[in-house]
């Protein structure tokens, strides 16, 4: 039981050691829970374990949470992917290869809120790409619903403004 625990964990590390962007707890569960290999508590106990155990940094907003590797976690799935059979390995890389772009897409949009000072929702909308801010656009509302409505429109509809902002303005 515990080998197979420290599988789940060497999955996710070596998921996370693959790509150059974090991702979120949703695509690593849409990999492990649909391929079958552990339950959805099961896998949140293997994250929270790998980030009690400096392997993983989570990244938490509102509405989501990033999973980066750490330089100890990078060390740990150095000396222990061969733990991972071949075919769990290649099942991986088919999944990150296939889903790459939009996985990186979603992990490069970024938006949270927070009660600012003059008791109003200041809200932070982001786009990144290679480590760089291609836009970070601050605006305040004056209530969470209104805060939380435009984190939950950025994901969909990022692209669109980002194009209409640069249409406009060049």
């Amino acid at each position: 039981m515990a080998e197979t625990f420290t599988l789940y964990k060497l999955i996710i590390l070596y998921m996370l050691n693959k790509v150059d962007f974090p991702l979120t707890t949703s695509q690593i569960s849409e990999f492990v829970l649909d391929k079958g290999y552990t339950s959805y508590f099961r896998l949140q106990e293997a994250l929270s374990d790998l980030t009690q155990s400096d392997l993983i940094r989570p990244e938490t907003t509102h509405n989501r949470t990033l999973y980066h590797l750490t330089e100890n976690g990078a060390e740990t799935i150095l000396y222990f992917s061969n733990k991972i059979s071949p075919a769990i390995r290649k099942d991986i890389d088919d999944f990150l290869k296939e889903k790459q772009y939009d996985l990186k897409e979603e992990a490069a949009v970024k938006s949270d809120y927070y009660l600012n000072t003059n008791r109003e929702y200041e809200v932070r909308c982001q786009i990144e790409e290679n480590g760089s801010s291609l836009i970070d656009l601050k605006l305040t509302v004056p209530t969470e619903k209104e805060a939380e409505a435009i984190v939950s429109h950025w994901n969909t509809k990022s692209q669109e403004i980002y194009t209409l902002l640069l249409s406009n303005l060049l």
